[in-house]
């Protein structure tokens, strides 16, 4: 396998932004009292699926798992509509990442019925979260990082 860039190394300030976004949206959801830690991991890892992004897949499941998430709600996951195990809070996260990960406009029901179940404040973090997994996805699956290098700190 051929290596590629190392992007931390070469773009480290642009890489440190990115990381400072992560502590910015950590403190979020570690306060909101509607997103919490463990829907922010379901969004990265769900996003991840749709994305196909192996290394993030990797480290999302390991990161979920290791802050005590369910592994049957793990699997699930890219069936969360049919599933029993999702919150409501947890359902429109997810449907959210799903809409705004297709890259489709945003009508004005599914914004109000989103508002209406997180709050404006929160809708605003998750839609930050959500644009900043696309980022990182995007990045991972150009640079390549070796999947299952990634341990949960």
């Amino acid at each position: 396998m051929t290596l590629r860039a190392n992007y931390f190394e070469l773009a480290s300030k642009a890489m440190q932004i990115l990381m400072s976004q992560e502590s910015y949206l950590r403190e979020q959801f570690c306060v909101s009292e509607t997103l919490t830690v463990s829907i922010w991991e379901l969004v990265k890892l769900r996003v991840s699926q749709i994305n196909q992004c192996a290394f993030c897949i990797d480290m999302h499941s390991k990161d979920a798992l290791s802050q005590g998430e369910n592994q049957e709600r793990i699997i699930g996951l890219s069936a969360w509509r049919d599933m029993p195990f999702y919150s409501g809070a947890e359902i429109a996260a997810l449907d959210w990442a799903e809409q705004l990960t297709s890259g489709k406009a945003v009508d004005d029901h599914s914004y109000q019925k989103v508002v209406e179940t997180l709050g404006e404040k929160a809708v605003v973090d998750l839609t930050i979260a959500i644009n900043a997994i696309n980022s990182w996805n995007r990045i991972a699956k150009t640079f390549k990082p070796e999947v299952g290098s990634y341990r949960p700190t």
